[in-house]
């Protein structure tokens, strides 16, 4: 079992580096980061869903050590995690005039020194926050933010899990990558049934299949697996519910290149080929962004805003991919990008039912960072041996 337990309210190992990018609530409402302030850090929210974004800092007594992890609700508050002694402490912080509010909800302690626990991304609603305790047999998942009494324990999986996905819109389905016997397989885990565990990928029996993203709206999976080449790991696609097989598209493997999937469009209930999809595609040359959906057969690659919070951002559901960016003159920006019209190709189409599609041209194996523009204006996947939630996330 993962030793993690609840402490009453409580203060900072060290960890990695703040992360370049930032936490964005799932209806792109808000957005927070840890914001440098010369060789110090501390909290900023940003208000997304106004006339035109702005950042409110949210600095405590002191900076905030380099392993602090923020997110932000959908009332506006700023959960924060701090870390230290083996306990993560969990505030929620707010603006008050010239200063910040805080309160405190608690902490989670994890004597065990292998035990590493983190948030989770943002749930839908806004209203409750989850973290992922990771042990060395089992991995917790704890409700941080919006219960009655502090964190609660809501689920013991046994394995060593990563990742974390929401399939649904009402927060009840969390897909985890669960690391067990060798394999890695997505599970999903019911929050509203005592974290019952159940399969979710299973392409075959010897393949590592994680899960990368969803939507809860169409279905629309992105799934990362080696079952196409073993020892390889492609990046490939699939819809809840459906009966037709994974796919993994040629355009979306990149010699020399990381692709990771980051937003997908939602609001394309009928049509999941028709959702696009943002990429985060980093090569020797640099870092830029890629949008593709499973309708195309190509990856339109783009130059991502000069001071981009790298792989952040999020569509609206009329098809504009908004990318938060921070630089010294513009300290809160976002660029947006539209998708160009087009007709979607009818569910099961040719071109959206083999296996791998055809190869892309040659300067899409071998892409290069687009040139940076002026700066930009503000502004049931099958085969599955077992899929038990066809009817579950539709509810």
């Amino acid at each position: 079992m993962t030793a993690c337990a609840i402490e009453p309210a409580a203060e900072h190992e060290d960890g990695d580096a703040p992360r370049a990018g930032c936490s964005i609530t799932a209806d792109g409402s808000y957005a927070a980061r840890l914001a440098p302030s010369g060789d110090c850090w501390f909290p900023e929210r940003w208000t997304l869903d106004g006339p035109e974004p702005y950042a409110v800092p949210l600095p405590a007594h002191q900076p905030e050590e380099p392993g602090t992890e923020v997110q932000p609700m959908g009332d506006g508050r700023v959960l924060i995690c701090r870390r230290t002694d083996g306990r993560h402490l969990f505030s929620l912080l707010y603006p008050t005039g010239p200063g910040t509010g805080e309160l405190p909800l608690g902490a989670v302690q994890c004597p065990d020194e292998q035990t590493r626990l983190r948030l989770l991304p943002p749930a839908p609603g806004g209203d409750k926050a989850y973290a992922l305790a990771v042990g060395r047999r089992s991995s917790a998942v704890w409700l941080v933010a919006g219960g009655a009494f502090g964190p609660e324990r809501l689920a013991e999986v046994p394995g060593r899990c990563s990742g974390g996905v929401w399939l649904d819109r009402g927060g009840r389905m969390l897909a985890l990558d669960r690391e067990s016997g060798g394999r890695t397989k997505a599970v999903v885990v019911d929050l509203e049934r005592g974290g019952e565990v159940s399969p979710l990928l299973q392409i075959t029996d010897d393949s590592d299949d994680r899960l990368a993203l969803a939507d809860p709206d169409s279905g629309l999976l992105l799934i990362r697996s080696d079952a196409p080449s073993p020892g390889r790991e492609r990046l490939g696609w699939g819809v809840l519910g459906s009966t037709l097989p994974v796919r993994f598209p040629e355009c979306l493997r990149m010699p020399d290149c990381v692709v990771t999937p980051f937003a997908i469009q939602p609001g394309q209930v009928l049509t999941p080929e028709g959702c696009g999809v943002a990429l985060r595609i980093d090569g020797p040359a640099g870092t830029w962004v890629g949008v593709w959906s499973a309708a195309e057969r190509q990856v339109r690659h783009l130059p991502a805003p000069e001071g981009w919070l790298a792989g952040s951002g999020w569509w609206t559901r009329e098809g504009v991919l908004q990318l938060p960016y921070a630089t010294q003159e513009m300290g809160c920006g976002v660029a947006g990008w539209e998708t160009p019209h087009r007709e979607t190709p009818s569910r099961g189409a040719g071109n959206c039912a083999t296996s791998h599609d055809a190869a892309a041209p040659a300067q899409q194996q071998h892409p290069a960072p687009p040139k940076a523009p002026s700066p930009p204006a503000r502004q049931r996947p099958v085969p599955l041996q077992q899929a038990p939630l066809g009817g579950l996330v539709t509810k």
